[in-house]
């Protein structure tokens, strides 16, 4: 009957993580040779070999590598109960962990998100930026506590999770002083054949500008488009193009990147969607959000 030592199981996946024995034995404190003698017995005890030789370097076999795969999640799980048992309600800090869609403005982000910090005992603050379906798969295992999303979750996805609208505006033209001052004159006209930086055809926004541009017979020159929107400011500061921003950071932004208002329309609206597993916000830290929104003068 075959019996795993689970602190050899252990050792394996160090020494695998870590990329060789010795590096395994500093992480974990133990001598190279020990941990040598340790992974015989483990592969005695599994009756087959998990590395062999490929020239200077050692790779795992077949076997190592089903092995590796269990031992992965083993451990993995086990450093994530650790994790859940240090955040338990009245001990140490509390971790918040909020997963941001690549396509949500990260200066739009920054001011959602930053009223977690100024709760009476502020949590630990983890962002973790991806594409939304990625995001959603971490939050149906709850590794993230909310989504922040240019777009309500689909109800097609098999995901538990519920849409709370935190914020819905305008949106407002920027550029530089050169580009900005002769475009105020006539807008949104002004913009027929302007230079324009676009989001990335993945934002939700970007349709509705498309249209909007339609409706008016307005036809800008695209000058690029960009899936990350600091740097569609970076090229909007060096003078390459007009952009849009949403109206709720626009004051932010002209300052923060150099530019001038060109102009604003509140028939194109940015929308920012709080995607979590509660059916009503009762996280102190996604009511922290909602609340500070609610207080802001001029929200939506």
């Amino acid at each position: 009957m075959l019996t795993l030592n689970y602190k050899h199981l252990h050792y394996f996946w160090m020494i695998t993580k870590c990329g060789g024995v010795a590096k395994a034995g500093e992480r974990l404190h133990v001598t190279p040779q020990s941990i040598s003698s340790q992974m015989r017995l483990l592969e005695t005890a599994i009756g087959d070999a998990l590395w062999r030789r490929a020239g200077r370097k050692l790779e795992l076999t077949d076997t190592g590598q089903m092995v590796m795969d269990y031992a992965d999640r083993l451990f993995t799980v086990g450093d994530e109960l650790v994790q859940a048992l240090r955040e338990r309600p009245g001990l140490a800090q509390s971790h918040f962990r909020v997963g941001i869609a690549d396509v949500v403005p990260k200066t739009l982000a920054h001011r959602l998100i930053e009223p977690v910090l100024h709760l009476a005992a502020p949590p630990r603050l983890s962002c973790r930026e991806g594409r939304l379906a990625d995001l959603l798969a971490q939050l149906a295992v709850h590794r993230l506590d909310l989504v922040l999303s240019d777009r309500p979750m689909s109800t097609s996805m098999n995901v538990r999770g519920y849409n709370h609208l935190l914020l819905e505006c305008g949106m407002t033209f920027l550029g530089i002083a050169a580009l900005a001052q002769p475009l105020r004159e006539g807008f949104p006209l002004s913009l027929h054949q302007a230079p324009i930086l676009l989001p990335a055809e993945d934002a939700s926004v970007r349709p509705r500008l498309m249209r909007w541009f339609d409706e008016l017979r307005i036809a800008p020159r695209v000058v690029a488009d960009f899936d990350d929107s600091a740097l569609m400011k970076a090229f909007g500061k060096a003078g390459n193009g007009v952009f849009a921003v949403p109206s709720h950071v626009a004051d932010e932004v002209a300052e923060q990147w150099g530019v001038s208002t060109i102009g604003e329309t509140l028939a194109v609206r940015e929308q920012i969607y709080a995607i979590s597993g509660e059916r009503r916000i009762t996280h102190p830290a996604v009511a922290a959000i909602s609340d500070a929104l609610k207080r802001e003068p001029g929200h939506t």
